[in-house]
């Protein structure tokens, strides 16, 4: 298995996702080898999980979110503005050509890939093993620029992946039609699989309730849509002027978002936290009267699973994978400010609308656990292998 991040060294969703997907899966049976960059600054923390799963690293500063700048300082290079420079194309290949030589050393019965950056490296290794190749699709180009300035070359690399696997597996309907739509893969080829959360047991009220705080959490780039958070919090604040905003994540819209919350003359309205994990994630969960998720085009949205879990009502966009799995969530179009204002505040005004969405997404949200995805993988492993 082929990954580019694992908690707790991850920066979205994807490393969440592989950690409940692997152990799932080996609580299933599957030995898993999984492969992933690593570079001398990241400590070693990657035998917590299983004795099911071996963990082989690839000496590498790989990152999806990973600008040219970043990419060369972790290198010991000078720094260069592009978001995308030739450099970070390089050691997508580098990693793959070391994912490779793993391969060739490594007895295993499939290939399986999480996200374009891999998905070299699941190629190469198809080729001089002979393996059946599944592509999980978390997130395509077009859900991270809106469609707006796609780059072509991991364009190509994501069509080529899909084009050469045996399989490809998407996290959502709404992905498996993208993927259709943009990438020309038949429908034949595409298993949706969601994605689910860890169990854990229900969260305490918490004592920050009874304060307004709407809660922003995730990158803070445009495929997340805290533009359009902004937009809706300014309406609010122009009939509820005690609410209080919170923006938690970094990304490279951060400034941007920023000065336009001074733009708009509500800065003192919104906390901007940085990254957030562990029990800060979950106190930034609970202290919220309202998580909302405004995102442009979401493959799923795990963090709407993780505050139901943390007793926290959701309103999520309609351009997501979540919204087509969960009933008792409020939903609106990401581009609908008005909509996304006048549902705040429904949930701020009226303490019966979020006490019913509580009571019943608590009990929805228990049939979301690891092991309907894992089997669902175990499955397609089973087809493509007949084992």
């Amino acid at each position: 298995m082929y990954g580019w991040e694992f908690p707790p060294y991850s920066s979205g969703g994807l490393g969440t996702a592989c950690y409940g997907l692997t152990r799932s899966l080996s609580r299933k049976g599957a030995a898993i080898t999984f492969v992933l960059p690593y570079y001398p600054g990241t400590s070693d923390f990657l035998d917590i999980v299983s004795a099911n799963i071996t963990f082989k690293r690839v000496n590498s500063p790989l990152s999806p979110y990973l600008s040219s700048a970043r990419y060369r300082l972790l290198r010991g290079g000078a720094a260069a503005p592009a978001i995308y420079g030739e450099s970070l194309f390089d050691e997508v290949y580098r990693y793959a050509e070391e994912a490779k030589r793993i391969a060739a050393e490594t007895e295993f019965d499939i290939i399986h890939c999480h996200d374009w950056m891999t998905f070299m490296a699941g190629i190469f290794s198809r080729h001089i093993k002979r393996k059946p190749l599944v592509v999980h699709i978390h997130s395509t180009e077009f859900d991270r620029t809106g469609g707006n300035g796609v780059n072509q070359h991991i364009y190509d690399i994501e069509r080529r992946g899909m084009e050469e696997a045996d399989r490809v597996i998407a996290v959502s309907n709404y992905t498996k039609g993208m993927i259709m739509r943009h990438y020309g893969i038949p429908e034949w080829k595409i298993s949706v699989v969601h994605n689910a959360v860890e169990p854990k047991s229900p969260s305490l009220p918490s004592p920050f309730q009874r304060k307004k705080i709407v809660l922003f959490l995730g990158r803070i780039t445009l495929q997340k849509g805290p533009d359009y958070f902004l937009y809706a919090a300014k309406k609010v604040l122009e009939h509820d002027p005690d609410v209080l905003f919170l923006i938690a994540g970094k990304g490279d819209m951060e400034h941007f978002i920023i000065e336009k919350s001074a733009e708009l003359g509500i800065s003192r309205n919104v906390l901007f936290t940085g990254f957030l994990k562990g029990e800060e994630l979950e106190k930034a969960y609970r202290m919220a009267s309202l998580y909302v998720m405004p995102s442009v085009s979401e493959p799923f949205g795990i963090t709407a699973l993780e505050a139901i879990q943390s007793g926290t009502p959701i309103l999520i966009s309609r351009q997501s994978g979540v919204s087509e799995v969960i009933a008792h969530a409020l939903k609106a179009d990401f581009w609908d400010v008005n909509d996304l204002a006048n549902k705040i505040l429904a949930v701020l005004r009226y303490r019966a609308l979020p006490a019913v969405m509580r009571e019943h997404a608590s009990q929805e949200i228990t049939k979301f656990n690891w092991d309907s995805p894992a089997q669902k993988c175990m499955d397609i492993y089973r087809e493509l292998t007949g084992r």
